[in-house]
């Protein structure tokens, strides 16, 4: 008996150790973060730089006039942007909601090649053809809305040189329920705290899908793919051509997230299936390429979706603790504490450095049931039952 509980105990150590690692480089990214830069310096000539917004829609009738009426009250001079939206095999009345509000609409109906990623390519095919005059490319969600300074920070970065950009892409009414408010939780340190401490350290931001901008050249040295995790791949593509993705916390793109867990469910199986689909086809490369070339935004990038789902790490080092205490093993115990802990404080230090209001806090009490729910959904992503193609997400009922 006493020979299992040894071969139990250093399996669990074992364990302990690799869960330790995962949650000593998030800890990385926490102190790094609490030394970056919160807001751009301002740009003191004035505006220079042309931005063509392009917002890929499907049915989208009801939101997209919300974000156009947000784009026209930007502080940015109107003619220095112009609004493109791609109404992609929709059913509904986006079309006409987009010219009513001021867009220049782009209908395209190809059953064939269905995805956000095959709308923005063409969208891109449609407005380099018609000549429409741009320095760089804003990437939107239709159910999205934009901070007010949200050009202005970004004219700014692009005139001391910057290409690749991702703004701070955040939950919008963060506050409305607790399922949304643990939403906002998983973004503000996916979104956030990562992004600001991988500045600090030399790494690459990522892309996230909403709120990203590029300057015009590089929309045309990349292709758009329109795969499920084009927005991950075109990262992939950037970083291992030297490009890297800056992060501008100051410049918000506020997305509506669904009310509640069954709701959310297509959109974050889409999201866990990109995923794994980038440790199968991506994180091996990047992790030879970052030996050769020591290059530690490389690396970085790999460790990013080595990284499983926070839930999945949460529950594990839960776990871990638990058998410790079962089988008596001090070390096991101390290692299972400094996991829990450490990943407090990394939750924590994100809230505080996102200025989270006080609602989101107390929805941390329902962190448990979440954690369960995502769990049992990576599990289903994994057995291979996710979403194909562009399945738009629940919207909430109207406010």
């Amino acid at each position: 008996m006493a020979l299992i509980i040894s071969i139990l105990t250093y399996a669990l150590l074992a364990v302990e150790i690799g869960l330790a690692l995962l949650v000593g480089y998030l800890l990385l990214l926490t102190i790094a973060a609490l030394f970056a830069r919160r807001t751009t310096a301002t740009h003191q000539s004035g505006a220079t730089h042309r931005f063509a917004i392009l917002i890929p829609a499907h049915n989208e009738e009801r939101l997209l006039p919300i974000l156009l009426e947000n784009l026209h009250q930007l502080d940015y001079p109107r003619s220095l942007y112009s609004i493109h939206v791609v109404a992609d095999n929709c059913t509904d009345n986006t079309a006409a909601a987009g010219r009513a509000a001021g867009a220049t609409m782009h209908e395209r109906h190809d059953t064939s090649q269905i995805g956000k990623g095959y709308a923005l390519e063409w969208l891109l095919q449609q407005i380099w053809q018609r000549n429409v005059q741009h320095d760089a490319v804003v990437i939107l969600d239709a159910d999205s809305v934009v901070s007010p300074n949200f050009l202005r920070v970004m004219d700014a970065r692009m005139a001391r040189g910057e290409r690749a950009i991702q703004a701070y892409y955040a939950v919008r009414d963060a506050e409305q329920s607790w399922s949304v408010s643990l939403r906002s939780i998983a973004l503000i340190v996916l979104h956030y705290l990562r992004p600001q401490g991988r500045m600090v350290l030399g790494g690459s931001a990522g892309l996230k899908g909403n709120g990203m901008v590029f300057a015009a050249d590089i929309m045309r040295n990349y292709r758009w793919s329109g795969s499920l995790t084009e927005d991950l791949e075109y990262h992939m593509a950037l970083i291992l051509n030297g490009e890297r993705v800056m992060f501008a916390p100051d410049a918000i793109v506020w997305a509506e997230m669904p009310n509640s867990l069954a709701a959310s469910n297509s959109q974050n199986a889409r999201w866990e299936q990109g995923r794994v689909e980038m440790v199968r086809n991506y994180v091996p490369r990047l992790l030879w390429k970052s030996v050769q070339r020591a290059k530690f935004v490389l690396f970085d990038a790999a460790m990013e979706q080595i990284i499983p789902p926070f839930s999945i790490v949460t529950i594990a080092s839960v776990v871990c603790l638990l058998a410790a205490l079962v089988l008596q093993a001090p070390l096991a115990v101390w290692l299972g504490v400094a996991l829990v802990v450490g990943q407090v404080i990394y939750v924590i230090t994100g809230l505080v450095l996102a200025r989270a209001p006080g609602k989101v806090y107390q929805a941390l009490l329902y962190a448990p049931i979440f954690v369960i729910w995502k769990v049992l959904l990576y599990g289903r992503v994994l057995a291979g039952g996710s979403p194909k193609g562009w399945v738009r997400t629940a919207r909430n009922d109207v406010r």
